[in-house]
């Protein structure tokens, strides 16, 4: 899987949970993660986008997908790792079959890419 595209599921993911019970700690901290670095570029208004992204994913992925980006949020190790931790947390299963795989070393990410023909239904009220 793309670091991006990591990290976009495993935000959905969490919101989806945090939404029937409380917030996986991992969650929390991917999300609280997010917004430092955005912060600390001077993006505060993409904080903003992370939060409308709980609530309506499909509209603004693109958007969020691209402060990510520019935020460097897919080549930031602790981010990816945190999304990793969330996605293993939320979907053991996948976790163990490498769905959520991603290869960090010399500054360098790399996705794993694999025919994953699972889907995740998620539900927002």
């Amino acid at each position: 899987m793309e670091p991006i595209s990591l990290i976009l599921t495993a935000l959905v993911a969490g919101a989806a949970k945090a939404a029937g019970d409380a917030a996986p700690d991992a969650y929390k901290g991917l999300k609280a993660l997010i917004k430092r670095r955005f912060e600390s570029q001077g993006k505060s208004a993409s904080a903003t986008i992370l939060d409308m992204y709980e609530k309506k994913p499909e509209k603004t992925k693109p958007l969020l997908e691209d402060e990510l980006t520019e935020a460097g949020a897919d080549k930031d190790e602790e981010i990816i790792k945190l999304a990793q931790k969330l996605m293993e947390q939320l979907n053991p299963q996948e976790a163990a079959e490498g769905k959520f795989s991603v290869q960090i070393s010399g500054g360098t990410v790399q996705g794993l890419t694999q025919q994953n023909t699972g889907t995740i239904t998620q539900n927002f009220s």
